[in-house]
């Protein structure tokens, strides 16, 4: 689903499981719409935060730019992902969409590897 790269293939043909998936959607929502659109949005990020394979869900506002959101959300699984995309909580989530200024930027990433403080203790050693 996520692109055209298709997983990798184990042994005996078995398909290996993707990495976690972080999906972001980055919009701008005019002012006169944000208090709207924040009530909208926070009661989705608690309730999704409960489901299965839902690891993150937080909304961040712009500091220099008040009417920049970005919704992220960390998923275990395509299939987590899958399930929230067709859910009535995403549809919400894109009805606040549709009240942005701009074409939205939306994101779906896979991560195979992350690292932590170790690596900057590695490098500035």
């Amino acid at each position: 689903m996520l692109g055209q790269n298709s997983p990798e293939t184990g042994e005996m043909g078995q398909t290996k499981p993707i990495g976690e998936i972080h999906a972001t959607i980055r919009m701008h929502i005019p002012t006169q719409d944000r208090e709207q659109a924040l009530a909208i949005l926070q009661p989705i990020i608690e309730m999704t935060s409960l489901d299965p394979g839902c690891i993150s869900c937080r909304l961040y506002q712009g500091v220099k730019d008040e009417q920049a959101l970005l919704l992220e959300q960390r998923w275990a699984s395509e299939e987590d992902l899958q399930r929230h995309l067709r859910s009535q909580r995403f549809h919400t989530i894109l009805l606040v969409v549709e009240m942005a200024s701009e074409v939205p930027e939306i994101r779906f990433d896979t991560v195979s590897q992350s690292h932590g403080i170790d690596v900057v203790e590695q490098v500035r050693a």
